[in-house]
């Protein structure tokens, strides 16, 4: 069997990552592969013992398959796929890809996004060259269909917008949209010009706003919903789950109190329905021209919750932080994987000469910080929630107040009984359920050296 450089080249790159084995017995392996390059790498770390064979097999069903082991098209080796089921498709790169065969006529937009959301999917995206590709439980799974040309793409995508949102998308080369289907639920945007053409992506929307039991959310977040006034941060990558969160939380408010709710959003995802809260929803771009002025005239509406989704810029930042210490409570979102992180990244967006006064300021209004990070499951059956929550008591506001952020992540782990909880822990608890494998566990961890204790278990 002919020896695949990339996937070798991969499979090397795991075995640093995980440390599985020490550099000198690494270096041996390359000089006995150098001999034998008919070998996959792989090959030359199980028969040398340095991995196990479960260990071996586990990485090429996962990451990659062999390449040449027939000569025999994939077309004419597998059967046709029974719609929605999958299969893993192995390209000329050696690593495998998942396909899924849809039901019916897929013509338009629309039919390719009622499609995904069928199949279970968060996002769906489109782009010259490819085969549509949605991100079901984590994983790019391919539609089994030709790729699209330059021309499909184009009509595919510009076939959803009205002419005002064609003629933006034209001039700004990028535009971001909420597209609203009565018939199966709203997606959440995003159309950009790139080298090959017009592409799209798109976030599928639940069509109802999720509670913390569906989203796996701990009680002592609930806390957060109880506050009058302050700040309240959820933070995170892309496609982690900031807004559904966001959404439990403001909806939860909108059940037990008389509130008025002011959320500014870009786009508006969930669409809320008043129970016994006032609530107004106003989209960047079309109800307003940016956070910061919609967050302005929002502290003239005599709020008494505020929802930014997203801290951008110094005023947006500025606004939010004066909003929650002189009477609201302010949700907001951001970019980061830590609490620690996340509070020195909103204090960067000041100036230095206002350094001093905001740390005085975000130490007594901040509440509290959610990080969050979606993994796969052990039976990639799905995602599990793993969470970083930082509550803002005495000793927390202190270290911010003085500038000494390294040393919140040991306060966290001393103030574990008041309900916090650092990300690589939560990690941690997550692998001894065993409901994520070790990979996935060393993958998500901040610190890598918590990731030894487990290496065992691998």
């Amino acid at each position: 069997m002919a020896s695949d450089t990339q996937f070798d080249q991969f499979v090397e790159k795991i075995i640093i990552k995980n440390n599985l084995v020490s550099e000198e017995n690494l270096k041996k392996a390359r000089a006995l592969h150098e001999k034998h390059p008919e070998l996959r790498f792989i090959d030359i770390l199980t028969r040398t013992q340095l991995i196990s064979q479960k260990h071996a097999t586990l990485i090429v069903q996962k990451y990659g398959t062999p390449k040449n082991q027939s000569q025999t098209s994939p077309a004419q080796s597998q059967p046709p796929l029974a719609a929605g089921s999958l299969r893993p498709a192995p390209e000329n790169t050696g690593v495998s890809v998942t396909r899924v065969n849809v039901s019916g006529s897929l013509n338009d937009l629309e039919s390719y996004l009622a499609e995904a959301r069928k199949l279970g999917a968060s996002d769906f995206y489109i782009n010259v060259d490819s085969s549509p590709v949605v991100r079901k439980n984590g994983r790019l799974v391919f539609f089994d269909e030709p790729p699209l040309t330059e021309t499909q793409t184009e009509s595919l995508l510009f076939s959803s917008l009205t002419e005002t949102q064609k003629e933006a998308l034209s001039a700004n080369l990028n535009l971001e949209i909420c597209l609203d289907y009565p018939e199966h639920g709203r997606y959440r945007s995003c159309f950009l010009k790139q080298r090959c053409g017009w592409e799209g992506s798109f976030r599928i929307i639940s069509q109802t706003i999720p509670d913390f039991a569906s989203l796996g959310l701990p009680d002592n977040i609930r806390q957060f919903t109880d506050y009058t006034q302050g700040l309240v941060l959820v933070t995170g990558p892309s496609g982690s789950g900031k807004s559904s969160t966001l959404a439990a939380m403001i909806d939860l408010i909108n059940q037990k109190r008389a509130e008025h709710i002011i959320s500014l959003e870009d786009p508006i995802e969930f669409k809320y329905r008043p129970i016994k809260s006032h609530i107004s929803q106003r989209e960047v771009g079309k109800h307003t021209q940016s956070f910061s002025n919609a967050l302005r005239a929002a502290l003239r509406e005599d709020p008494d919750v505020i929802l930014v989704g997203e801290m951008r810029d110094f005023e947006t930042a500025s606004l939010a932080v004066t909003a929650a210490e002189t009477g609201h409570l302010v949700f907001s979102t951001l970019h980061t994987i830590d609490a620690a992180q996340t509070i020195m990244r909103l204090l960067d967006y000041f100036p230095p000469n206002q350094q001093n006064q905001i740390r005085a300021m975000v130490s007594e209004s901040l509440r509290g910080i959610i990080c969050q990070r979606l993994i796969p499951n052990s039976d990639e059956s799905g995602r599990v929630l793993a969470l970083e929550i930082m509550i803002n008591v005495p000793s927390i506001s202190s270290l911010i107040r003085d500038d000494k952020l390294f040393q919140i992540r040991n306060m966290m782990r001393i103030n574990q009984k008041k309900g916090m909880q650092i990300m690589d822990g939560a990690i941690q608890q997550l692998l001894q359920k065993k409901l994520i494998t070790t990979e996935e566990a060393h993958f998500a961890m901040v610190d890598s050296m918590l990731f030894q204790q487990q290496k065992s278990g691998i």
